[in-house]
């Protein structure tokens, strides 16, 4: 397979294909969250290869263990609920992040401003709709006061954080370290550990699959090159079998039994071991590695990457929005018939948070120069090299 990416693609067309394609990839995979390979193969009678409807059909307001969430014809989930707010944050930020920006912006966000939540097909509050780690944010730091930078500590250590860092790669779009560093401290809000590395990991792969020129591989390298303990080792190892596939169909076993060793969840994802999501230097989140195979068995083209995530199963949903972030942001097309039918849908612009998150972008980097040039002057003066023209 040739990649299908525009490698000379603009910052406002990298931005809009990673965000548009999170969210497509979130509205895809929610559907059919939870679910083996197997199961979803009975269930649609084939693989998925676009928009379904709910697994229960008519009966999702009552059916468990997914009631009471509409998830299924094209509504987004959490994920593209919280990747949303975070962009909102950077909107009256207008600079580089850190935890306190998560205490001070986000927290309230999320507690106090009622949205649309395509899944419950009403307003409400964010924090209605997010997940149990999600609610920890507001748990440990507005009721519990806790260190921001230290409040995600005793959190279950999953992929909450890591599903809505993009922003962060966004914005530092072409400088992966950077990513890295910005995302893990926003990150100790949230998250502690494998979880928290995730979150840097994610923001470093984004960020580099905005480098010009940049491909699946030169993405993973870059994630090699930061990831620590057992996220670098799972990334590794479900790499190594990635590039030996070119279709997603028989990756998806293989991928699995690669990130098993790593993953604390176990084989059944509704019944979770005794050891799951515990801190550990020896384990991984599940998502970030099989997104990262997933865009490498499918040589960076979206739709591949993002239907392989998506019919793998298990926390596909996550899968599939980390996948598509990635794609999106190496410039690889979304389909446009898949985001106009998400966003009519969830009654979302999927694509002003991209035009927001542009124009901040922006205003960030100009203000990294200025500080740059500030740096180099005052180094100058203690003796060190001229500063840089």
């Amino acid at each position: 397979m040739q990649p299908k990416t525009h490698q000379n693609a603009p910052l406002d067309e990298r931005i809009a294909g990673a965000l548009v394609g999170a969210a497509v990839g979130d509205a895809l995979g929610g559907p059919v969250e939870g679910y083996s390979p197997e199961q979803i193969l009975e269930r649609h009678g084939g693989r998925v290869h676009g928009v379904v409807g709910p697994w229960h059909g008519a009966d999702w307001r009552t059916a468990r263990p997914l009631a009471p969430y509409h998830k299924g014809d094209g509504h987004v989930t959490d994920d593209t609920l919280m990747t949303h707010a975070l962009v909102r944050v950077y909107a009256r930020v207008r600079d580089h992040l850190d935890a306190y920006a998560i205490a001070d912006h986000l927290v309230p966000d999320l507690m106090t401003e009622p949205r649309w939540i395509p899944e419950l097909e009403s307003e409400a509050l964010p924090l209605q709709r997010i997940f149990l780690a999600e609610k920890w944010l507001v748990t440990r730091i507005h009721y519990g006061h806790a260190d921001p930078r230290e409040a995600g500590t005793g959190n279950i250590v999953n992929c909450g954080a890591a599903m809505y860092m993009a922003p962060v790669g966004l914005v530092n779009a072409a400088d992966p370290r950077a990513a890295y560093a910005e995302a893990l401290d926003i990150a100790g809000a949230h998250q502690s550990s494998y979880g928290r590395e995730a979150a840097g990991v994610l923001a470093a792969a984004v960020a580099a699959a905005c480098t010009p020129g940049a491909t699946p591989d030169s993405v993973v390298s870059a994630c090699l090159a930061l990831a620590k303990d057992g996220t670098r080792a799972a990334i590794e190892r479900v790499c190594e079998e990635a590039a030996r596939h070119t279709d997603f169909e028989s990756a998806l076993r293989p991928l699995r039994e690669a990130v098993t060793p790593y993953d604390t969840v176990g084989p059944d994802y509704r019944a979770p071991s005794l050891g799951a999501r515990r801190p550990s230097r020896l384990h991984a989140i599940e998502e970030l590695p099989v997104a990262l195979g997933m865009v490498l068995v499918a040589r960076g083209d979206y739709r591949h990457a993002v239907l392989g995530a998506v019919n793998y199963g298990r926390d596909c949903d996550s899968i599939a929005t980390m996948a598509g972030a990635v794609a999106g942001a190496l410039g690889s097309p979304v389909p446009q018939d898949w985001a106009k039918t998400v966003a009519e849908a969830s009654r979302l612009d999927l694509w002003e948070p991209a035009t927001t998150l542009t124009a901040v972008t922006r205003e960030i980097f100009d203000g990294d120069v200025a500080r740059r040039r500030t740096h180099e002057q005052a180094f100058a003066s203690l003796g060190g090299p001229a500063c840089s023209d």
